[in-house]
């Protein structure tokens, strides 16, 4: 295996949780059904996420609330933090028709909506610097992506492969490599992106050790894992799981 050399590690690194309750202030749209929003409030003091893949609780209550029980009792679904400040926080969505409970939220909630957020309540965080990167997913793992790809040094060999349902689809990443677009068309979500992995052989390794992230559709688990072990990378050195399963809302991303 290639921990030993790998020069990077990841480790879990525990916060405290916390519930806050904030407000939707602002709404970009920046694909045809993928949207950023803005929840700005002053709970938001001391909020942080270590961990490019965290995740936390976003709560969508009917109306405002006065106690962190009822905001709890609100329905609710996973999120990566993007990008945060003091008394800000951006949220990236993506809207797949009005099924569900949070994109219907993010695509439609009037500006000044309560939501409540709830964590991260830990981080799963890379230290050090991998010779290489792969970060492989779907809409649902753009904001990882994103926050992943930022810490790519310029001339480190790295890939980087989205699955959209389409060109209209792409979105703007920021990062030292081009991205590439998989179009999955009227597949199923996650077929293009397994049919990727699977296509990619030893000689396709970025670097000897690199860092490995693929997150969409749970059926990206297994390709995912067979790609580690062509690839001779521990998993323990290695990202590998389901965002969300097709047919159940409540389904929680692996920790």
């Amino acid at each position: 295996m290639t921990t030993a050399n790998s020069g990077f590690t990841l480790a879990r690194r525990p916060l405290e949780l916390r519930f806050r309750t904030l407000t939707l202030a602002a709404r970009d749209w920046l694909g045809p059904d993928f949207v950023r929003v803005r929840l700005v409030g002053s709970d938001l003091a001391g909020f942080d996420s270590l961990g490019a893949d965290d995740h936390m609780r976003l709560f969508f209550p009917e109306g405002p609330t006065d106690s962190v029980e009822a905001l709890r009792a609100a329905p609710s679904r996973e999120y990566t933090p993007l990008a945060w400040g003091e008394d800000w926080l951006d949220v990236e969505f993506a809207v797949h028709g009005d099924e569900g409970t949070a994109a219907p939220w993010a695509a439609n909630a009037p500006l000044g909506s309560t939501v409540g957020v709830g964590g991260p309540r830990g981080s799963l965080v890379l230290e050090g610097e991998p010779d290489g990167w792969l970060l492989a997913g779907d809409e649902t793992a753009i904001p990882a992506i994103r926050r992943f790809a930022a810490r790519i040094p310029a001339g480190v060999p790295a890939r980087i492969a989205i699955e959209v349902r389409g060109a209209a689809h792409e979105l703007a990443i920021d990062a030292p490599v081009a991205v590439d677009w998989i179009h999955r068309g009227d597949a199923p979500a996650g077929s293009a992106l397994i049919a990727f992995l699977e296509s990619l052989v030893t000689g396709d390794r970025p670097g000897l050790a690199p860092f490995v992230f693929v997150a969409a559709e749970s059926s990206i688990v297994k390709p995912g894992r067979a790609l580690l072990e062509r690839w001779d990378i521990d998993t323990a050195q290695a990202v590998v799981k389901g965002y969300w399963k097709r047919g159940e809302a409540e389904y929680h991303a692996p920790r």
